[in-house]
């Protein structure tokens, strides 16, 4: 049988060697990942701007930004983001912020002739009720879950741009839709974390204080899919080497599993042995949420790697040492 991944891993051996990157977002969770598995690729520069000096919500400040760094490539991962409870407090921000950074740093990009842009789009752009699992062409078939549909169609939009103006420019931009990430490094900070972090660091912090049980958010009935952080990392990597499609494409790790069934596992791997209460009076977020993934293989050799209960266990114990510095 022939190895497809092999025999692209060949085609684009040298793809980096003397590329000048930008990766906005490259300080992040995800960021840091990507930026250290894409040195040792020979890149001539790995550039991630911070928000200190380069405003990208601005036009000057992303000019500025092109004008140094003199970029072969754009990877766009910055997002303003967080959970279930920050989308809720943050609806206008989390648009506008998302919206023009992605629209600006295109549209500077295109005029100033950098030849790829990466665009990172999000799992929220999905319809709120989505056949399972969600294929890219699905996308357009309804309005996102509520709670963070202004996130979700801030970052939609780049999918609009990208096709746009590959349509009249002949701009060669890609649009990736990352399901939900964890791994270690991600943000526990209990204001705007996601549930993996957010579950991790109660099931801990109630079994340290002696705690009889935990509250959790929802009914539990709700499904999700998770993406170990190096994985999307390394599919991200893999679609700015060899894909340059109109059409989105999924990055997932192609299973499903339920909140409920998420905390259980959770709870036996930091050996909290309290009740778990659930608050039904919050909200569950999307339904279900389970990606069709065979476009990222068939188009450029992506698939996960990392089994969750290994991710999870990366996670616990990353958390566990660095618990301080991540409060």
């Amino acid at each position: 049988m022939i190895n497809l991944v092999k025999i692209l891993g060949g085609r684009f051996l040298n793809f980096w060697k003397n590329k000048r990157v930008i990766v906005t977002g490259g300080a992040g969770f995800l960021g840091r990942v990507l930026v250290s598995q894409l040195k040792p690729k020979g890149p001539n520069s790995i550039v991630v701007p911070r928000s200190a000096e380069f405003d990208l919500r601005k036009t000057a400040a992303i000019r500025r930004l092109y004008k140094q760094a003199r970029p072969d490539m754009v990877i766009h991962l910055a997002a303003v983001v967080g959970g279930i409870g920050a989308n809720r407090e943050n609806p206008g921000k989390f648009f506008y912020d998302n919206l023009m950074m992605g629209v600006e740093l295109m549209e500077q990009a295109r005029q100033m002739g950098i030849p790829k842009f990466v665009a990172i789009g999000t799992i929220c752009a999905y319809p709120k009720f989505c056949p399972v699992p969600f294929k890219e062409d699905n996308i357009w078939d309804g309005f996102p879950e509520e709670t963070n549909a202004p996130y979700g169609l801030a970052k939609k939009m780049l999918l609009v741009q990208a096709q746009a103006y590959r349509q009249q420019y002949g701009f060669n931009a890609i649009y990736l839709l990352p399901v939900n990430l964890y791994g270690p490094g991600d943000n526990f900070d209990p204001k705007s974390s996601h549930v993996i972090p957010a579950l991790i660091r109660k099931c801990l912090e109630a079994k340290e204080r002696g705690d009889s049980s935990i509250t959790v958010w929802g009914t539990g009935q709700a499904t999700r899919e998770f993406l170990y952080v190096d994985d999307a990392a390394r599919g991200i990597i893999l679609a700015a080497e060899r894909f340059n499609g109109a059409q989105p494409v999924n990055l997932g790790a192609g299973f499903e599993i339920s909140i409920k069934q998420l905390i259980q596992l959770i709870v036996e791997l930091t050996r909290f042995k309290g009740k778990i209460i659930w608050d039904s009076t919050k909200p569950d977020g999307q339904p279900r949420r389970c990606l069709d993934t065979s476009r990222a293989y068939k188009e450029f050799g992506f698939k996960a790697k990392v089994s969750f209960e290994t991710g999870l266990k990366r996670t616990i114990a990353w958390f566990q040492e660095n618990r301080y510095s991540s409060n």
